[in-house]
This record gives structure tokens, sequence and C-alpha cells, in this order.
């Protein structure tokens, strides 16, 4: 990020952040997705690992970008297993993103307003913020479940407007989601970033659409 693009503190008010991949390290989701979820549901099909990701991918494809991929109650139906127990019993891996909960308790010096908006199931939520404390970080923190649509849908934002009556042009965006940053630009939220290290574990990724950090710890 070069100087000209620096963040003007002066000219916001309220600053929105993702979760997974921009707070919390995205190794986490990663791991559970990629590892945890194959193997239960290789175990459970008698089924060798490979084969359960063949048969998981088109699955996963079929619903992305949509709130099935996120809820826990879909998987579950689908995979035939509770979901929400791996998630739980491997929640020691969650961990915030190097430098993020001291961004966090800056913006507090600094008096902004700081939402939590994710797309992760409450249930999700929940567990997160129970292993490393969110809610003493946070003004207001808001699944998109209870919307009705992911944060990707731009019509997902005059919804969340009409609950959280945040000034767009005074509002700071991060996320790590290039198309959830696209709906954001398209409702009028002025300042946004991407992140291109969601998973502390993995290079960099490449993107030139928006101004853009390795880790949200490098905004202040």
């Amino acid at each position: 990020m070069s100087a000209s693009d620096a963040l003007d503190w002066s000219l916001i008010d309220t600053v929105l952040l993702d979760m997974d991949g921009t707070l919390l390290d995205l190794s986490f989701d990663n791991h559970f997705w990629r590892d945890l979820v194959p193997q239960r549901y290789a175990d459970l099909n008698g089924l060798a690992f490979e084969e359960a990701w063949v048969r998981l991918k088109p699955k996963f494809r079929a619903v992305e970008g949509t709130l099935d991929w996120y809820s826990i109650e879909h998987w579950s139906r689908e995979l035939g297993f509770d979901v929400a127990s791996i998630k739980l019993d491997a929640r020691e891996r969650v961990r915030f993103q190097p430098g993020a909960d001291q961004f966090l308790d800056r913006l507090a010096v600094l008096g902004k307003r700081r939402v939590l908006l994710t797309n992760a199931h409450p249930l999700a939520l929940a567990i997160k913020n129970e292993q490393v404390g969110l809610t003493r970080h946070f003004d207001a923190l808001y699944s998109t479940h209870p919307f009705g649509l992911p944060k990707e849908d731009p019509a997902f934002w005059p919804r969340f407007h009409d609950r959280e009556r945040f000034d767009a042009a005074r509002t700071l965006f991060v996320d790590d989601s290039l198309p959830v940053l696209r709906a954001a630009h398209a409702f009028g939220v002025r300042w946004l970033r991407a992140v291109l290290r969601p998973d502390s574990t993995q290079p960099r990724r490449a993107q030139a659409e928006f101004v853009s950090v390795d880790y949200v710890a490098e905004l202040i």
C-alpha cells in the first residue's frame, strides 16, 4: 500500500470487518473443509480420502456464493453427520491474524465504531467468539444468515443498512473476498481494503482491483 493509498481516519466513522481470512486466520477453515470434513465423510462412507474429495467437490461448487455454503445445518443434512461437533473439537486452532486484536483495540482508541460482518453461520460465529473473545473487541457482531443473503449478493447491503445505519461515505470495509468487496463498492462504501493473506500459511494472493494489505494490522 503506497502513501497515496493511506486511509484518512478523520473521514471514517465506522469500520466493517470480515471475520474468516480478515481478522481470523483462514488456516483453521481451510483445515476444516479440506482435511477434517472429507476425512469424516470418508470414514462414514467407507471411502478413501481421495475418493471422498471427488464426491465432495461438486457438492461444494453447487452452493458456492450462497448462504448454504456457510450453513452448518445444510452441510449436516447433506453429509450425514454433525458438522458443528467437528468444528467444536478443532476450535483450539482458531486464532487471530497477526496483530488483528491489537488493530481492533487501536480502532477503539480512535473512537471508531467496530462492526463484525461475517457470512459464517451463527453457530460457527459463537464457537469462534468463545475461543478468541471477539465480543470484547466489537460494538456489534452480525452474521448474514438472519438477513437471508450473503455479503457477495448486492441485495444484502440495503437489508444490512436498514439494521446498521452506517454512512457508506464514511465507512471502511475490509474483506478477503473480491466478490464481497465488489458488492460493497456497488452499495457505495467509500473505503475498501482487500486482505491478500487470509491464510497465514499460504503465499499472498495477487489482485489489483482493490487497495490491499497482507494483514489488517497494516492499516494503522
